[in-house]
């Protein structure tokens, strides 16, 4: 029973400020600062998503370019355009026109899209970090055991970015509206227990570690010279 109140409210409080993010308009410092996100925004998607697709089309043309490192950079890539598909033109259209343009389901959509894609990107840098500090050290790795970790980290990667993007949708803290109404994103802002305790452990097991693992000082684990 709790846990339905708590959902309604979050619905209508999600409706409300979308409601309330339709009523801006193209004045001023308004319509300023859509313009700059909106031309910022169109040339991300443009650049990202023709850069990106450049990219798979040259690991698909040249096979041996596919080593296992390069999965992770195919990984990278995937998630890069994926986000340009299925994000970015709904924050686009919403600088455009100055307003949240797909209600909450689109709102919750665009923020969990963000969220997953991100986290992937971030997990996939960290483990190819990783991955090239080890082979410092492990030169004598089979070519199949490389491919079997390889493949392993991209599954990893994605796995653990559902189980951190999947509960707002299911109720753990939520997704939802933020800055000029224009973009939705995890709800940061909430003094609730829920959203409080979700983006700390968000930032505990998303972020601070993978952001650890990528910039570990390695000067003095090099291998000295013969």
């Amino acid at each position: 029973r709790l846990t339905t109140d708590a959902s309604v409210i979050a619905c209508a409080t999600l409706n409300v400020c979308l409601t309330n993010s339709t009523k801006l308009t193209f004045s001023g410092s308004n319509w300023v600062g859509h313009t700059v996100a909106a031309v910022a925004l169109g040339c991300i998607l443009v650049s990202g998503f023709l850069g990106n697709l450049l990219v798979l089309l040259v690991f698909s043309r040249f096979p041996g370019l596919r080593t296992p490192v390069s999965l992770l950079l195919i990984n990278i890539s995937v998630s890069d355009m994926l986000v340009c598909l299925f994000g970015t033109p709904l924050s686009f259209a919403a600088s455009v026109r100055g307003r949240w343009l797909t209600g909450p389901h689109g709102c919750r959509w665009y923020g969990f899209c963000n969220a997953l894609f991100g986290v992937v990107s971030l997990v996939s840098l960290s483990l190819l970090s990783y991955e090239r500090h080890s082979a410092l050290f492990s030169s004598n790795q089979s070519y199949s055991s490389q491919y079997r970790r390889a493949r392993l980290a991209v599954a990893v990667s994605w796995l653990y970015s559902l189980a951190w993007t999947l509960p707002p949708l299911l109720g753990w803290s939520s997704y939802g509206p933020e800055g000029p109404g224009t973009i939705c994103s995890v709800q940061w802002q909430q003094r609730s227990g829920s959203a409080r305790s979700y983006v700390i452990c968000l930032f505990i097991f998303c972020l601070a570690p993978f952001l650890g693992m990528g910039t570990e000082p390695r000067g003095n684990t090099l291998p000295s010279p013969q």
